[in-house]
């Protein structure tokens, strides 16, 4: 019931969101998926995400807020919230160069945040109607926690971007976004592949495979999780 209420409530703040964003020239996406399970085990997985872009022949900005919540048999081991953004300025018909910053927060984690900034040079390599493909590289910093304990790890990083996605028919679209974020203590990287059908002008279905990586981590935790879902899409 929590969840579903959560859920609701997502719905509710995503309308306004996708109405000020197309009024001030954005476009973009939402994207809500639930899972429950029940028996045995009582599992709810809620996932939402919310991706704005906006371009010209100077600027191209993104902003990515996206997060999951999670229970099992009543008890939480899910939760994690990240915010993204990006500015870019063209010196070129493909190149650019770029700014952009991360904050993601894990509570089941072996860092309870990781921030970063990064600047780097941007490189649109397609921009079909069919194809797009973006890639990115430059240096940044890394401002890191470990969980319920103060100590931090703050460290330079070489940061990695890719940005893929391809019109497969009239209504099916795949994507495939990779982050790498290197440094001398840990490498964070994170690979998203998803298959977009779409049902209407504005909805679509997406099935999602998302692999997070990091190399550093506590005894008691895994260098890799892997999370699978089905979304509902909204575009505007």
């Amino acid at each position: 019931m929590r969840l579903l209420m959560t859920a609701a409530l997502a719905c509710a703040a995503l309308a306004p969101a996708s109405v000020l964003a197309v009024e001030d020239g954005w476009s973009g996406t939402g994207e809500l998926g639930l899972a429950i399970a029940k028996g045995n085990t009582d599992n709810e997985t809620l996932v939402g995400k919310l991706k704005l872009a906006r371009e010209d022949d100077v600027w191209r900005h993104s902003v990515l807020a996206s997060f999951l919540y999670g229970t099992s048999d009543g008890l939480e081991n899910a939760r994690r919230y990240e915010l993204f953004g990006s500015t870019g300025y063209r010196f070129g018909e493909r190149h650019y160069v770029f700014g952009s910053g991360r904050n993601e927060r894990d509570h089941f984690s072996s860092d309870e945040y990781q921030t970063t900034v990064a600047g780097g040079y941007g490189f649109e390599a397609f921009m079909s109607e069919d194809t797009k493909l973006v890639l990115e590289i430059g240096p940044g910093y890394r401002w890191s926690k470990k969980q319920d304990v103060r100590v931090h790890d703050n460290e330079a990083i070489a940061r990695g971007f890719m940005d893929f996605s391809h019109q497969l028919t009239d209504s099916t679209r795949i994507y495939d976004t990779l982050l790498i974020e290197s440094g001398g203590d840990n490498t964070f990287v994170r690979n998203d592949f998803g298959v977009q059908v779409s049902m209407t002008d504005a909805l679509a279905l997406k099935a999602g495979f998302e692999i997070r990586h990091n190399t550093d981590v506590s005894d008691d935790r895994r260098r890799t999780d892997r999370l699978t879902t089905v979304n509902v899409v909204y575009g505007f």
